[in-house]
């Protein structure tokens, strides 16, 4: 029995070494490799920035085990280029089998130095094999130079901090962060990144001019103090972009990349004109900003905020005019103005229409309700709300809501827009704050009428021939905001919204 066991492993060992030569056993590529892509196109990187990583396949489509002598980047050694083959790290490999009827991966990667490059548009070529056999694949990949902005290290290699507010019981909340020098002017010369947190000190300016781009890492966002005041000065033509940093086209419309902008109380005298502001976690909070020159603490026009995880404007016992702004798609609500303050907008469009979770509260939400540990006194949490050519729309059936201190000074007005509140359960019926007949609050609007959005999806928030905000807004307040965000006339015959109505060519 001994020598019948000892005898039947001898053989399966030999069947065994017998398989594995055989499948070792390969002929030389003779050129006929196939490849899952021709071009690998890597998406535009910032300067000595690691770019994401793309994958492609290499099929062997014979009946033959093949040998690849060589697989390696073009440019050698020097390559900005990395690859991995089959989970092996390098710039160039020798002797890659690849089985009959079967394929391997290739991952590639980039880090660019554009001080180094001749062109922006940086290419290379993997080439498989050599002479009459050689094959390529084409890599491409746009580098792009940038300011870097980030927080310092002490002796220690402890990274800076700054502060950006307060916990719920009182705890100084810091993050990463640093302030920047004086009054800053960042310009459209290159663009700006920013890892942490950037802070304006008191008492100084930041002033973002024409066509400046703004990106944010993970987690980084934008401070400015008490005393402190941003000016941001777009243009039609050249608006200032707020967005993360990752350039790939799949975080093109991904809430929650970075965190925000905050206008810190005590902050002051703000503007923002067009501007673009997506995919943070919250876009702008305003939180009991001031004004020391008798105008609004906030003035925002021709301005758009999307995909936000939270809020896209939250407003905290402030001031703020609002005009040609459009706020779509956030994960809370798109405009909270809350415990209080001053608000006018005209010719702005709200229109949520989240479709990553659940939301609970409405496109707008307007409260004066304060916090009781916070000790305000009532006449902090007085408020005056104003909506006038607007519309407040989303995807749920009631998409702006009220709530007021009791026996505060509560005053609001919605004239003249185009308003989404379906209350088919009556639960707001009895409620005064609802009273659609009231003209002291509520003029000549359309309930739950149809905005005819060109793509809400696309954020997109335009509006089509079929709009029911055709029309309707007043001539008075159009003239005080006399182009949309397009820069197209409405003075003649305005429609609430930020934008005049298209009509689309078939």
């Amino acid at each position: 029995m001994f020598r019948v066991t000892v005898l039947l492993l001898f053989i399966c060992s030999l069947l065994t070494v017998a398989c594995e030569d055989e499948i070792l056993e390969t002929r030389p590529s003779n050129g006929q490799l196939e490849f899952s892509k021709d071009t690998l196109f890597l998406d535009t990187v910032f300067t000595n920035t690691s770019s994401s990583t793309r994958t492609f396949k290499v099929y062997n489509r014979s009946s033959e085990n093949i040998n690849l002598p060589t697989i390696a980047l073009a440019n050698g050694e020097s390559s900005f280029y990395r690859l991995n083959v089959n989970g092996v790290p390098g710039k160039s490999f020798e002797n890659v089998p690849i089985l009959a009827r079967d394929s391997i991966f290739i991952f590639v990667e980039a880090t660019i130095d554009f001080n180094a490059v001749t062109d922006p548009l940086y290419i290379d070529q993997i080439v498989f094999d050599q002479g009459p056999n050689r094959q390529e694949v084409e890599l491409v990949t746009l580098v792009q130079d940038a300011y870097f902005l980030y927080p310092g290290r002490d002796a220690n290699g402890i990274k800076e901090t700054i502060v950006i507010g307060e916990d719920q019981d009182g705890e100084e909340i810091e993050v990463e962060g640093f302030y920047l020098e004086g009054s800053p002017v960042w310009t459209d010369e290159k663009p700006y990144v920013i890892y942490g947190f950037a802070g304006v000190s008191s008492g100084n300016t930041l002033t973002i001019g024409k066509g400046a781009r703004i990106y944010f890492h993970s987690n980084s966002g934008l401070v400015v103090e008490q005393g402190a005041r941003l000016k941001v000065e777009g243009t039609r033509e050249a608006k200032v972009i707020f967005q993360g940093d990752r350039l790939e086209p799949f975080f093109d419309d991904i809430p929650g990349q970075w965190s925000g902008i905050l206008l810190r109380e005590g902050s002051r005298d703000h503007s923002v004109s067009h501007a673009i502001v997506k995919n943070s976690t919250v876009g702008l909070l305003v939180d009991a900003a001031e004004s020391t020159t008798g105008r609004s603490a906030l003035r925002i026009s021709d301005t758009e905020i999307y995909n936000t995880s939270s809020f896209g404007l939250f407003a905290r016992q402030t001031e703020i005019l609002g005009s040609n702004l459009v706020i779509g798609n956030n994960g809370s609500a798109s405009l909270v103005c809350s415990e209080g303050g001053s608000y006018r907008f005209v010719h702005s469009t709200f229109a949520n229409f989240w479709s990553g979770g659940v939301r609970v509260l409405p496109a707008v939400f307007v409260s004066n309700v304060t916090d009781p540990q916070q000790g305000q006194q009532e006449m902090e949490s007085a408020l005056q709300a104003d909506f006038e050519n607007c519309i407040i729309d989303g995807n749920q059936g009631i998409e702006f809501l009220l709530e007021q201190e009791p026996g505060s000074q509560f005053e609001f007005s919605f004239a003249d827009s185009l308003l989404r509140f379906e209350d088919p359960g009556g639960f707001f019926q009895d409620d005064p704050l609802y009273d659609f007949t009231n003209d002291n609050q509520y003029r000549n609007n359309i309930y739950n009428g149809i905005p005819d959005f060109i793509d809400v999806d696309l954020n997109d928030f335009r509006i089509g021939e079929e709009s029911q905000a055709r029309g309707i807004g007043n001539i008075l307040v159009a003239r005080e905001v006399p182009f949309d965000l397009l820069g197209i006339d409405r003075r003649d015959s305005p429609d609430a919204g930020a934008y005049q109505h298209i009509v689309l060519e078939e």
